[in-house]
């Protein structure tokens, strides 16, 4: 019965019909859960945080932080399986909708910072693992009021997502972009910006998003392979080493939020962190 569920469920969300047939196997939700706290680190912004933003404990996904940024402010909603305040109530579809197509059950569109427009190229697969793990996040009865306001309307960045296939395993290139630009959404803070929180995907790797917190205003920095004012001249190593350690080239810790995503990407598998890696160097050198 567990398997005819998720294999109805995993159709419901345009997973090719032979992975429908395997279900929710241990694979899957383990995919989904390396996703969810490694790769994509949802816990970034969902968690529930106290001073010096340290992670509350039992608040995992609890939402509540709130985002001031040019334009915006928001509010992290709760993720966790609670039926009232949080998703327990959602089914699985209108949970992959809003992944993937920034919509909430009710027709309302989800704002920045929620990373809508790179979230909709994760593939069919990854968004079934994203849904599986979420359904095993214990709830936690937390009530976070939506008071996120823009100053900007909110736009659909598209119509519903019909299928996106699995990017080529044998292509470093490509898999990086996918890690990069839609699961970690690197680009989203290293691109040049358009405006009303979305990046420009011309300008990737480019000195890019202004980033406000208690730490000050920080600007994301230039990670195109520009020898100056790019990475050109890091070595893999320290490339590698900002990633997952937080530390720049020189031995700088990196600001926030870099810093304190390190340990978080220090999980990350080998593989993916060199892909990533493959794909920073392809990118063309950007000047700003």
């Amino acid at each position: 019965m567990r398997s005819l569920r998720w294999a109805v469920a995993l159709l419901c969300l345009g997973v090719a019909p032979a992975l429908a047939q395997a279900g929710p196997d241990a694979a899957l939700l383990e995919r989904g859960r390396y996703l969810g706290e490694v790769v994509a680190a949802c816990g970034a912004c969902h968690d529930r945080f106290g001073p010096g933003l340290r992670p509350i404990p039992g608040m995992a996904l609890a939402g509540g932080r709130v985002f001031e940024e040019r334009g915006f402010r928001a509010v992290a909603p709760n993720i966790t399986q609670d039926r009232e305040t949080g998703i327990g109530a959602w089914t699985d579809a209108q949970i992959a909708a809003a992944i993937r197509e920034g919509r909430r059950p009710d027709g309302s569109l989800i704002g920045p910072p929620m990373p809508v427009e790179s979230y909709r190229g994760i593939s069919d697969r990854d968004l079934a693992a994203l849904v599986a793990w979420l359904r095993t996040v214990p709830p936690v009865r937390h009530a976070v009021p939506d008071r996120s306001t823009y100053a900007f309307p909110l736009v659909a960045h598209g119509g519903p997502v019909a299928t996106v296939p699995e990017p080529p395993a044998n292509d470093p290139v490509e898999r990086g972009r996918y890690i990069a630009v839609n699961l970690a959404h690197c680009m989203d803070c290293h691109s040049a910006q358009l405006g009303e929180g979305r990046a420009d995907p011309n300008g990737r790797g480019a000195r890019g998003l202004v980033i406000e917190g208690p730490w000050g205003a920080v600007q994301a920095a230039n990670i195109s392979p520009h020898p100056t004012e790019g990475i050109g001249r890091w070595t893999d190593a320290q490339i590698l080493a900002a990633i997952t350690g937080g530390v720049s080239a020189n031995g700088r810790p990196l600001a926030p939020p870099m810093a304190a995503r390190g340990p978080v990407w220090a999980r990350m598998e080998p593989a993916d962190l060199r892909a990533i890696l493959a794909y920073l160097r392809s990118l063309p050198p950007q000047e700003r």
